[in-house]
């Protein structure tokens, strides 16, 4: 057979849109007719993404811990504007090289450090265990070691930028002292600072792995190529947007993370689907711009459906009042929105000019083929297949149920890194944490020294407080223990107007909550508000529980409206969902199994704690779950496809799963292995988003969209696509269809 004359250096053939094919068959035939044009604007957007794009990364920032609008953050300001107090931003652990910190020229060395930190522009505080009055809360309990904490001047981009700078400088070791830096902000600008070295090299990874990996696949370069390049344009664009929005909102340093690892799988994934069209449409015969028009128009509204569930996903994240969440509903929208214009707009025109060469040697069949097979072998025996693999699925989610959120900590970064190399040295070190004193503002109704002396008193009894520093004193086991120190006044204010620093021992840190309750149990002589790092952790994340119900519930809820709008049935949404949760249960039992109970710790390089911080998981269910739906889209459009043709649900599943079984595996493949490039991360978050996503991914499309899928398709028969009169008028009404 005569292979058909390439296209590619001929003006492209005049196109009509598909019957029924919506505005998306209109798009794809004016692409058709004149793909130069758009390949030329698309170009030239592409070169401002290029310009731009680069600079997002610098203004991209690890956003703290913090709940907006809540008291912790409230006290924190109030402490800033009256008193010229607030939380100390990191620290600087000080090491005698002989004696202890108490011998006359470590205390000169290390008070010449902190004279020398207290000067510095971007510095608003420096004190330390000798300027305290020898405060025992920052001396180690052998007497070697004690600790310097600054707060700095601005907002938190102000501070870390200037840390940045500042903190190289703090390492030293003269002989006398060993000084270095460590402290909450200490180790954020670490992980982000890292988080920006491992997007590079995930870069350097993921292309020519994604590269191979296609290549495998269509066993045509210029496919390949220009496949990845379509993901490779959604991510630059996605950045330059990402850029843009920093003007406006704090955007996380892993934001960038996650936009290069959606936007190439995505990119290629969409990628795929339209290709994957073009192709079975030239095989049928078409015209190069009639295969074009077909395939916007059908894989188009594949695409578009799909797109719509990643971004609604992931846009609940901005129900959240974290800028650290909201991050990646900025990504995650910009991404999906730049990965379809790559796919429905970009991609189209470069095959309207590349035409037969993407045509592949041998085309199959709907109708034959390993996909086919299985199918109609699961149709014969669906429990044969349909339970094992649900047991399957069911043991790899078991370890789900012992779920435990904790808070996060320097065990984010690896061992060897140093500002967690410092904390842990804290931790053997000393019993009490200074740096994490919970920070107690109280109205006083008069202004009375004995008041302020019983409070004290009452808040050093506390279980888990070691000692109260206040205007009046210093307080340990309810008694004072030491006269106000100098300066005293300049700290705590007046006896109208004060505060209580109740310092915790090492262990109460364990659960911050339940401090911080027990604190607010005593009797206060006036209205108390809790501040400090302990409140600032337990604020965020109370306040993160509090809003999963209404996000989670609002995920499920669009995603069944927009399914329903796609098949004009019920029980597929609903279908859908419960197979979706089957797989986030899964991502949450192998996250639980790996990164909360600590198994392959030493082989991926971290350290358990027993928790899972509660942030990531939440962002990784909404990534997940869109993600999900992914191939759900693809899966039950081809199916319904074949079924509207028909009318036969075992033959539409067996047509429809050959059609996209091999599609999804390798679109499964690609993506799973973009996000796994983050393995070896020295950032926790990025370990776990990596492992949590490709064991999802690859489970979801084997066990799930392999098998559970059509075994239930099968087992519901006509009942698939019903729904009730109301609602099926509905649909006929306003429903997207071809």
């Amino acid at each position: 057979m005569a292979t058909p004359p390439t296209t590619a250096l001929r003006a492209p053939q005049d196109a009509s849109p598909p019957n029924g094919a919506g505005p998306l068959g209109g798009l794809g035939a004016v692409i058709a007719r004149h793909p130069r044009r758009v390949l030329l604007a698309a170009a030239l957007l592409g070169a401002i993404g290029l310009l731009l794009a680069p600079g997002a990364m610098e203004r991209l920032l690890l956003s703290r811990f913090e709940s907006p609008g809540s008291e912790s953050l409230r006290v924190e300001r109030e402490l800033e504007r009256t008193f010229g107090e607030g939380k100390h931003h990191f620290l600087v652990l000080v090491t005698a090289r002989s004696g202890s910190v108490d011998d006359p020229e470590v205390a000169e060395a290390a008070s010449d450090l902190e004279a020398e930190l207290d000067n510095h522009p971007a510095v608003a505080e420096a004190a330390s265990y000798w300027s305290r009055g020898g405060s025992p809360a920052m001396r180690s309990d052998d007497g070697s070691q004690a600790l310097i904490t600054v707060r700095m001047n601005g907002s938190v981009t102000e501070a870390r930028t200037a840390l940045a700078d500042l903190s190289p400088g703090l390492a030293r070791d003269d002989g006398t002292i060993r000084a270095e830096a460590g402290g909450g902000d200490e180790i954020f600008r670490q992980a982000a600072e890292q988080a920006r070295a491992d997007f590079l090299l995930a870069e350097a990874i993921i292309l020519p792995l994604v590269f191979a990996l296609l290549l495998a696949l269509y066993r045509r370069v210029s496919v390949a190529a220009l496949t990845l390049g379509a993901g490779v344009y959604a991510v630059v664009l996605a950045l330059a947007v990402l850029r843009g929005v920093t003007y406006l909102a704090e955007v996380s340093t892993f934001a960038a993370n996650l936009s290069l690892v959606m936007g190439i799988g995505l990119g290629v994934d969409y990628g795929l689907f339209v290709i994957t069209r073009f192709r079975e449409e030239l095989a049928r015969g078409s015209a190069v711009a009639d295969a074009v028009a077909t395939s916007v128009a059908r894989a188009g509204r594949t695409v578009a459906f799909s797109g719509a569930a990643v971004a609604v996903a992931l846009s609940c994240l901005l129900l959240f009042p974290f800028p650290f969440l909201r991050s990646f509903a900025y990504a995650g929208v910009a991404t999906v929105a730049t990965s379809v214009f790559a796919a429905l707009v970009v991609l189209p025109a470069a095959l309207s000019l590349l035409g037969h060469r993407v045509r592949p040697r041998r085309e199959p069949g709907p109708d034959a083929g390993f996909w086919h097979g299985l199918s109609l072998r699961m149709a014969r025996r669906p429990l044969m297949y349909g339970v094992p693999a649900l047991a399957a699925v069911l043991l790899l989610a078991a370890p789900a149920l012992g779920l435990n959120f904790g808070l996060p900590d320097a065990r984010v970064l690896p061992e060897g890194v140093s500002s967690r190399d410092v904390q842990d040295r804290i931790e053997a070190g000393f019993s009490y944490e200074e740096m994490d004193a919970v920070q107690v503002l109280v109205d006083l109704p008069s202004g009375d020294e004995e008041v302020v002396d019983a409070y004290a008193a009452d808040l050093s009894r506390v279980e888990g407080v070691y000692q109260v520093d206040a205007l009046t004193g210093r307080y340990a086991d309810g008694e004072r223990i030491l006269a106000p120190e100098p300066g005293a006044a300049d700290r705590f204010g007046s006896f109208e107007e004060t505060w209580f620093s109740a310092v915790p021992e090492a262990g109460a840190l364990d659960d911050t909550a339940d401090l911080i309750e027990r604190i607010r149990a005593v009797p206060a002589p006036g209205e108390a508000r809790i501040g400090g790092y302990p409140a600032d952790l337990t604020d965020f994340r109370e306040a993160l529980l509090d809003r999963v119900p209404l996000v989670f519930g609002l995920v499920l809820a669009v995603t069944f409206v927009i399914l329903f709008l796609m098949t004009g049935s019920i029980l597929l949404p609903a279908k859908a969902i419960v197979l979706n949760v089957l797989s986030l249960a899964v991502m949450f039992g192998v996250m639980v199994w790996i990164f909360q109970e600590g198994n392959l710790s030493g082989a991926l390089g971290f350290t358990a704690d027993g928790t899972l911080e509660v942030s990531f998981p939440i962002l990784m269910f909404c990534v997940a779950f869109g993600l999900s739906m992914d191939y759900e889209v693809f899966m039950m459009s081809r199916i319904k496809e074949e079924y509207d043709r028909t009318g036969d649900t075992t033959a539409a599943v067996a047509a429809g799963l050959q059609r996209s079984g091999p599609l999804v595996t390798a679109a499964a493949v690609i993506l799973a292995a973009s996000f796994a490039t983050y393995a070896f991360s020295d950032v926790l978050y990025l370990k776990m988003l990596a492992i949590g996503m490709a064991a999802v991914i690859l489970v979801d499309a084997t066990l799930i969209r392999g098998v559970l899928v059509p075994v239930f398709t099968r087992l519901a028969g006509r009942a698939n696509w019903w729904a009730p009169a109301p609602l099926a008028r509905f649909h006929a009404r306003f429903g997207l269809s071809d």
